[in-house]
């Protein structure tokens, strides 16, 4: 009797470790399980990525782009046909931000399965190279937390978006803590912008954290050079 009991003392006192070790994680990093999920993902994203800008244009839209002056028109033709063609959950384009340590594949959609694979674009705002506000947002505690550090970012800091159509470059402008009914941060505003979003503070959804950066430089990639 005295052994069985010596054992279940043994077994609760590891478990306790463990949720003590699990509970540490989360507050100093990211809840590891889901961050091993959000990895495995962001790793089959990344190759579905990889094939997708090795897509070849169809002859209609190869002869759309040849009417199109170089620049800015083939980068709005190619992100709105994009943007048609994405299912929700696959894989649009990568975000990255040196700062932070950020260097994420982006998905298609902001509902709860897509944002455990990786940072979600909202659905209603266009893709990088169409005209208007580009919004996206992502996990800060959990799957991957590609956000967590969100708030480290301050004016000038730079952001980008590597899309398989081109390359698009943000300066960040300021950061905003709002509730989460303010839907107005994903408005069109009078310049081509960027904006982050995610939950505030950690371990709270009572608000959001936003991040607004301004376009500052775009160049094509692939069929739309």
């Amino acid at each position: 009797m005295r052994r069985v009991v010596r054992a279940v003392s043994s077994v609760l006192i590891v478990v306790g470790v463990l949720l003590l070790a699990d509970v540490a994680a989360t507050l100093l990093w990211q809840e590891p399980v889901s961050g091993i999920y959000a990895r495995v993902q962001q790793k089959r994203l990344a190759d579905r990525l990889a094939a997708i800008e090795q897509v070849p244009v169809t002859p209609v839209e190869r002869k759309v782009l040849k009417r199109l002056p170089a620049g800015a028109p083939r980068l709005g033709f190619a992100a709105r046909s994009l943007l048609r063609h994405a299912e929700e959950g696959a894989p649009v384009g990568r975000l990255m931000v040196r700062k932070i340590g950020l260097d994420d594949v982006v998905v298609e959609g902001t509902g709860t399965g897509d944002l455990r694979r990786g940072p979600g674009h909202y659905p209603d705002t266009p893709l990088p190279g169409a005209r208007g506000t580009v919004a996206v947002a992502g996990h800060r505690t959990t799957y991957g937390a590609p956000f967590r550090r969100l708030d480290q970012l301050g004016r000038g800091d730079r952001i980008e978006m590597v899309m398989p159509y081109g390359r698009f470059t943000y300066t960040v402008e300021r950061t905003r803590i709002v509730p989460p009914t303010a839907t107005w941060v994903t408005d069109r505003a009078a310049q081509d912008r960027l904006v982050l979003t995610a939950c505030h503070p950690l371990y709270s959804a009572a608000q959001r954290i936003v991040v607004f950066a301004r376009l500052s430089s775009s160049s094509a990639r692939g069929a739309t050079a």
